[in-house]
């Protein structure tokens, strides 16, 4: 049994083979003897006319044969013989018959058109095909078959317009058999491989096509003839690399199933393929400038700029590529003022290579100095000439560099630099370096194309590197202001150690307001200061600037925290940049006497400071200070408020600004809790504590101005404060003075006896005659002596000049000429009038 893609189908449960194109055109059999009696009446025939065999056998055909009306008639139905035979005019079927019976005895075959009447009454054109046979006995008979013209008509239509499809059609056609050869192949394909058509015929692909293309064709072909499955547009190159053609293959059955082959369509996409190609150049270009483009807008770093330029076009545009510029611009200064010449030093701020070129890499290292010699090429690009483009490796080494070149330039190109542009980088048409960027020789060489794209990178590279100058520039002016109004030292205080960082935002921020001070006040205590001014630039870092001195001038007033905070608030509309333009600031501001070992804290607006409090474990506890939350610096009509917190030996106050705790898309106390995390940690300098929480609250990233301060609390010695308090009598002044000796004698500071009971008596004879209440004086033995005398009244005390005849009046002068320093401060229960003496020999 034949099996396989040739093997016959299957015959149906009668016997007969079904599928065919007999079977389509249903050919009915019918065999007549020599007078045209029927003797034998297939079932197709029956079926096609609707007439049975006992209907017509034994009778003449010629009884469903219609007659003609014409002659002309007759030779479009009886064909030329009968036409030729036949008389004019209107003549019966019989005579029809007759003469085709005539024709056939005659010729031995018969073959024409004949009109034949359908049991149902309507007329068919029938196609007849007629034999005259002669059995064993030598007896003659006629065996003719019928077809329906309508089916035959139809199907030379078909196979008409196939033929005029296959011929005619500019798309490569052909059809293999199930050997894979050609048997039919259309003239446009063979003008596609470039063969005629009977080179084709009997051939393979592989035979037509050798090598791998035709063994790749061979494989596609033999699997759509195995699965069935059809392969649609697959792009194969054309003969010798001549273009690109598109292949669609489908596998060819018959009706009944049988595989005969496979047929193919050939369509040359050369022109599509180019312009698709054109198409994914000028996408990959674009995504080249897009991606420098953005690296050049997010740094603001002359050197991070020119390598983050060099890293976006590797491997994307090429495989090594290099950042070169002149050695005073790379150091901030100011572009040439002439046309850079051969062997100017040039700086590579920025290198890349590609991952598979390590030994390029070796060689090339930012900060690597070269210079190019006079009259080579690149010394001509330099000089403002056009860019420099080599094709091929023979190029590079016929002129780039002389022998005296830079070697590892020359190494480098030994390494495999098939192709090179040296492009010139200007910033407002000025060259100020070079973009040199080259392919390896496996790689195709730079273009026309590429090299505009070259052009247009190294004129937005060239404007970024001169934009990144000039903010390097105008940002250090503005970090040089900023630090210039930032404490330049910081005092050092009895009981107190201070510890503190200042960090600018990194590149990509301007200068910013934070700021931090520690300023001394009178008999030992100290203000800590911290604060932030919104905002960023010159007028931030300007404002931050008159804050801090109006702080400290009244800081110097010896004020009260809260009433600090509202006077500075009362000013803040003079701290404005404009009068469109409010400011708005925050600070917190703490007032520390270590001779009570007390912190007065007010914040307006801040974070509130940490408190790091040693427990009698020695283990560290971290704590919030609870103070009341104030508005910020310029929000006016409102109340600020003070809290009071005892603080014990050693304790460590941590005050910061927000750039210290703050992420974006993250909830700021947060950051206060990592913070805290930290600062529970035991150490032993205040600098490893700001060193760490710099180190893990803000690394490698961009972040806002930070201050931070760390400041360890301690009280003076035991018995370095006397403090007592006298009822309004006349006596209170002489026994302020016994207390007053008494004390410096214990202290041995009798050489100051003197000054001070003077100065004593007069601030308590004041208060007698203005306060009418209790008296209050207090000596403070620090780096120098603080004497403090209160009592009820709100009211200062006012110098005045007294006359030659004026009793009383010389005592607030009194107190001005003799001590070191003077003040007075408003207190909850009244004032308090103080002076500063210094201790002997300091």
């Amino acid at each position: 049994m034949t099996t396989g893609p040739d093997a016959p189908p299957p015959p149906d449960a009668s016997g007969e083979l079904t599928g065919g194109l007999l079977d389509a055109l249903r050919v009915g059999i019918v065999m007549m003897d020599t007078r045209g009696r029927v003797v034998l009446w297939s079932p197709l025939a029956e079926e096609m006319l609707g007439w049975a065999g006992e209907h017509i056998v034994g009778r003449r055909i010629e009884h469903i044969i219609e007659p003609w009306r014409s002659a002309a008639d007759a030779a479009d139905i009886a064909g030329d013989a009968a036409s030729r035979s036949g008389p004019p005019g209107a003549e019966p079927g019989r005579g029809l018959a007759d003469r085709v019976l005539a024709e056939l005895m005659r010729a031995g075959r018969w073959g024409g058109v004949l009109p034949m009447r359908h049991r149902d009454g309507h007329t068919l054109q029938v196609e007849v095909r007629a034999s005259l046979l002669v059995d064993g006995d030598g007896r003659p008979f006629v065996l003719a078959s019928l077809a329906d013209t309508r089916l035959l008509r139809g199907l030379e239509h078909d196979l008409a317009v196939v033929d005029a499809v296959f011929d005619t059609a500019a798309l490569g056609i052909a059809i293999f058999d199930t050997d894979l050869r050609y048997v039919r192949v259309n003239r446009a394909l063979a003008r596609m491989n470039g063969l005629t058509v009977e080179e084709h015929l009997g051939h393979t692909v592989k035979e037509v096509r050798p090598g791998r293309p035709g063994e790749e064709l061979t494989m596609v072909q033999r699997e759509v003839l195995t699965t069935g499955r059809t392969v649609v547009d697959l792009l194969v190159p054309g003969p010798d690399g001549d273009g690109y053609r598109s292949t669609s293959y489908s596998r060819i059955t018959d009706r009944s199933g049988r595989v005969l082959g496979i047929s193919c369509v050939v369509m040359d996409v050369t022109d599509r393929f180019m312009a698709s190609a054109k198409v994914e150049r000028t996408r990959h270009r674009l995504a080249v400038l897009s991606d420098v483009g953005g690296v050049l807008s997010e740094l603001m770093d002359v050197d991070r700029r020119a390598q983050s330029l060099a890293e976006a076009l590797v491997p994307g545009f090429c495989d090594y590529a290099g950042v070169l510029v002149a050695q005073d611009m790379a150091a901030g200064g100011d572009l040439p003022r002439e046309p850079l010449r051969g062997g100017t030093p040039l700086i590579l701020l920025g290198v890349a290579t590609g991952p598979d070129q390590a030994e390029v890499a070796a060689l090339l290292r930012p900060g690597g100095r070269l210079s190019f010699p006079e009259g080579s090429p690149l010394s001509d690009v330099l000089a403002g000439g056009p860019a420099w483009f080599a094709e091929t490796p023979a190029d590079l080494r016929g002129g780039a560099f002389s022998p005296v070149g830079d070697p590892r330039i020359k190494a480098a190109l030994d390494l495999g630099v098939g192709s090179l542009l040296a492009v010139p980088l200007r910033a407002r048409d000025v060259v100020l370096g070079l973009l040199i960027v080259g392919r390896a020789i496996s790689r195709d060489p730079f273009d026309a194309d590429d090299l505009a794209l070259a052009y247009e990178l190294a004129d937005r590279a060239g404007a970024a590197l001169d934009n990144a100058r000039l903010y390097a520039r105008e940002r250090e002016g503005a970090l040089m202001i900023q630090r210039s109004l930032l404490p330049q030292r910081v005092p050092r205080l009895p009981g107190v150690e201070v510890a503190f960082r200042y960090l600018p935002g990194s590149t990509g921020a301007e200068a910013g307001g934070d700021w931090f001070d520690v300023v001394p006040l009178a008999g030992g205590r100290v203000a800590l200061v911290v604060g932030d001014v919104m905002g960023h630039g010159l007028r931030a870092a300007a404002t931050m600037g008159r804050l801090r001195t109006a702080v400290r001038t009244l800081a110097g007033l010896d004020m009260a925290p809260d009433e600090l905070l509202r006077r500075i608030n009362d000013l803040s509309e003079d701290f404005a940049p404009g009068p469109d333009e409010p400011m708005m600031a925050t600070f917190v501001y703490a007032v520390y006497d270590p001779s009570t070992r007390t912190c007065v804290v007010a914040t307006a607006g801040h974070l509130p400071p940490l408190l790091l409090d040693p427990d009698a474990s020695g283990e560290r506890r971290v704590r919030q200070v609870e103070v009341p939350a104030n508005t910020p610096i310029g929000v006016f009509a409102v109340e600020f408020e003070s809290a009071e917190v005892e603080v014990p030996d050693g304790a460590v106050l941590v005050l910061y600004t927000d750039g210290l705790v703050e992420r974006r898309g993250e909830d700021i106390t947060e950051g206060v809790d990592r913070l805290r995390a930290i600062l529970g940690r035991p150490y032993d300098f205040l600098e490893d504590v700001c060193d760490d929480a710099l180190a893990e609250l803000v690394p490698d990233r961009e972040p806002d101005d930070v201050a931070l301060m760390a400041v360890r609390l301690g009280g003076l010695p035991e018995g370095s404060a006397m403090a007592w308090t006298f009822p309004a009598e006349p006596s209170a002044v002489r026994r302020a003075r016994h207390h007053v000796r008494m004390t410096l004698a214990g202290w041995e500071l009798s050489a100051l006896s003197d000054v001070t009971v003077l100065l004593v008596s007069e601030l308590v004879t004041n208060s007698l005659r203005h306060a009418h209440g209790p008296i209050g004086v207090r000596m403070v033995r620090g780096a120098s002596l603080l004497v403090e005398v209160s009592d009820p009244l709100p009211d200062p005390p006012r110098a005045r000049t007294a006359s030659d005849d004026d009793e009383g009046g010389r005592g607030m002068h009194l107190v001005a000429r003799a001590s070191r320093r003077w003040g007075t401060r408003q207190g909850p229960l009244g004032k308090t009038v103080w002076f500063e003496l210094a201790l002997p020999g300091s």
